[in-house]
């Protein structure tokens, strides 16, 4: 069975993004990419939000023409040209090819997906998608970089009750901008 795992960078206290949806308190360097990249190895599938997924429509498919992007971004827009995507959402319509827009029961599609072969699947960011597969059980590890600041209120990773889970903390590694990235296992 593959493994899903959540990727994301959040404040200290919880938030992927600030009251106003602002993300300008993510650190984001060559030192981070370099540890953050290489974990899209194992994954053939990523599963979004409709926001976060047409955030990342905006910016990744331009980055192969980009004469100024670097050797990491440009191998990350070529993973993430190729790789299939599950995307849910109500109102975007349906597409062909490598995306998958999931509706209603998303919970039962990435369920479903989860049971093919295949490598890992990994959700970006996505907080209301990772709540309701947080809560089903669905997700196996949590790949976070928590940053050094407390926004105080927005968008948080984690909610509610029925998101409870153990986790087993198998690394964390500090950077030199303060960032500390964690990765947890869930324990079953």
């Amino acid at each position: 069975m593959r493994s899903i795992i959540q990727l994301a960078h959040l404040s200290l206290d919880g938030y992927l993004a600030g009251p106003g949806g602002e993300m300008d308190f993510i650190t984001f360097d060559h030192e981070i990419a370099a540890h953050i990249y290489p974990l899209m190895r194992s994954v053939d599938t990523g599963i979004y939000g409709r926001t976060t997924y047409e955030m990342m429509e905006g910016y990744w498919p331009s980055v192969l023409d980009n004469a100024n992007a670097t050797g990491g971004e440009k191998s990350h827009a070529r993973w993430y040209a190729d790789v299939k995507k599950i995307v849910a959402s109500r109102t975007l319509p349906a597409r062909t090819g490598q995306v998958t827009i999931a509706g209603d029961d998303i919970v039962s599609v990435i369920a479903a997906a989860k049971q093919q072969p295949g490598g890992d699947m990994m959700i970006f960011a996505s907080p209301t998608l990772s709540h309701a597969l947080s809560a089903a059980g669905l997700i196996d590890e949590w790949r976070l970089t928590w940053q050094p600041a407390i926004v105080g209120g927005g968008l948080p990773l984690f909610g509610g009750k029925d998101a409870r889970s153990k986790l087993e903390l198998r690394s964390s590694h500090t950077f030199r901008s303060g960032v500390v990235a964690t990765h947890h296992v869930v324990k079953r």
